[in-house]
């Protein structure tokens, strides 16, 4: 690796003459992440290696690092939010009530497209920028990296730690409470720590596509096996019943913003887009990919959310794999096994990768597979899915772990970071006359809302933790599926 890059690298330092307005049109997004030399260029007969802004001189032994197609990245995209949060969301509709859940669904996405939109240029902007910490840095210096660092990787953490708590729900449901939850917990992450210590994205992406079918054909037997059912598995079993299907609901206060942290954490991949884009092998497609990404979600998320509620009113399960009856339930956790392991290596990987590269950055050890490369990169790896088990195992509901990640970690990694991004490269250094007011009273909306969400959902989901808590106590071998009848 040269002198220089080594120095950009190390520095992270903002470049001024490249700060441009960050709503140039999509289509605009030349990169500058990478410099690729002249064809003359050349030394022995061989082209000169590439230059990344954050993996450095990419040769043979590097390349990999930038090798993400625009599908593969789609795919990552697509399969990190469509996860642990949609099997909550048939939930939602009936504590908020189906249009009030509609609304809140496509509102969301809405803002989650329009923040996470600023990524691109942005990067293009600021090739050296790994992570929202990095471009944190840039805005606040040492001490908004770090902030946003210990956010970054908590935040990641508790959802690691969700999917871990998702994959022994289903090895419960399977097994019919075959071994302790406790149990349950630690083989999955063992199993997570050898999944997510694949280096690359590159080399996880057919592992996403295998999560993404799984998942789909998993939501499509329980949808189906649910319209076609005389009532849900939890109904009255015999004489009439009564779904209490809401078109609005009137739930309380905490029942409301845990409503609202749960659909923010089916969005809650936003953050890691950042990462994404870092190996894409063509970063000016990553405005078109990631919106048809959001919005393919959010279609999933309604269409599945719908059907489930309409045939089961109040007696939808969360997760909602499980209204449909014991043998549904165990055939379908059996099919989405695959994709909730997915969804944990890919979100350990990411954090892993945020953590390794924070510690190698500028460094030949950063980018190729030295014995320090690997000695850092598996420790890591061992030390957040260590982190991530202990969360797990205190606290083992699902729900609950999900609402509570949407209102502490979630929130203030998906909106918080975007609108000060904005804000650096569209905002700072101009006129009154050419500042979009538009643009800067929306950016503010967000900001402020996200400030609401994560007091008001800190306090809504640890309300409800603690109900929960005088039921299920930590590293405990109680049925966490609802597949033993109590």
């Amino acid at each position: 690796m040269g002198e220089s890059s080594r120095g950009l690298l190390k520095q992270h330092t903002p470049t001024p003459s490249m700060k441009t307005d960050s709503s140039d049109k999509i289509d605009a997004l030349d990169t500058v992440q990478s410099q690729t030399p002249d064809a003359d260029d050349v030394e022995g007969g061989k082209r000169a290696p590439e230059t990344d802004g954050v993996f450095g001189d990419l040769d043979e032994d590097s390349k990999e690092y930038r090798s993400v197609t625009a599908m593969g990245a789609f795919v990552l995209m697509t399969k990190a939010n469509l996860g642990m949060g949609v099997l909550g969301l048939p939930a939602v509709f009936h504590t908020v009530g189906l249009i009030p859940g509609y609304i809140l669904l496509v509102s969301i996405c809405a803002l989650m497209t329009y923040t996470v939109m600023v990524i691109g240029p942005f990067k293009r902007n600021h090739p050296e920028c790994y992570s929202v910490a990095d471009a944190l840095f840039l805005i606040w210096g040492k001490v908004g990296r770090e902030i946003m660092s210990v956010q970054f990787v908590l935040g990641k953490t508790f959802v690691v730690a969700g999917a871990l708590v998702s994959v022994s729900t289903a090895l419960n449901a399977v097994s019919v409470h075959g071994a302790c939850t406790a149990v349950f917990i630690a083989v999955a992450a063992v199993a997570g720590f050898l999944l997510s210590s694949i280096r690359t994205l590159h080399k996880l992406t057919w592992l996403a596509w295998v999560g993404l079918v799984s998942i789909v054909v998993a939501l499509l037997i329980v949808t189906v096996a649910v319209g076609i059912q005389d009532r849900p598995a939890a109904a009255p079993q015999t004489g009439p019943w009564d779904k209490k299907f809401r078109i609005i609901g009137h739930p309380n206060f905490s029942q409301t913003i845990t409503s609202v942290t749960t659909v923010i954490f089916a969005y809650a991949a936003t953050p890691v887009y950042f990462s994404i884009l870092c190996e894409m092998k063509e970063p000016r497609k990553y405005q078109r990919t990631m919106v048809i990404s959001m919005w393919l979600c959010c279609a999933c998320y309604l269409a599945i959310g719908t059907v489930m509620y309409y045939y089961c009113g109040q007696y939808i399960s969360s997760p909602s794999l499980g209204s449909a009856g014991p043998l549904v339930k165990r055939i379908s956790y059996g099919i989405v096994l695959p994709a909730l392991l997915v969804t944990l290596c890919l979100y350990a990987h990411i954090t892993a990768k945020f953590v390794f590269v924070r510690l190698l950055v500028g460094t030949y050890d950063l980018s190729h597979p030295t014995k320090k490369h690997w000695a850092v990169w598996l420790g890591v790896n061992f030390a957040i899915m260590a982190a991530a088990y202990i969360l797990a195992s205190a606290i083992p509901i699902f729900s609950l772990i999900v609402s509570f990640i949407g209102a502490i970690c979630s929130t203030p990694g998906t909106l918080l970071p975007f609108p000060l991004m904005w804000w650096y490269d569209s905002w700072r250094g101009k006129t009154w006359a050419e500042r979009n007011k538009w643009a800067g009273a929306l950016n503010l909306f967000i900001v402020v809302l996200a400030f609401v969400i994560i007091v008001s959902g800190t306090y809504g989901g640890v309300v409800e933790l603690i109900k929960a808590q005088a039921k299920n106590g930590p590293w405990t071998c109680a049925d966490n599926s609802n597949s033993v009848k109590k």
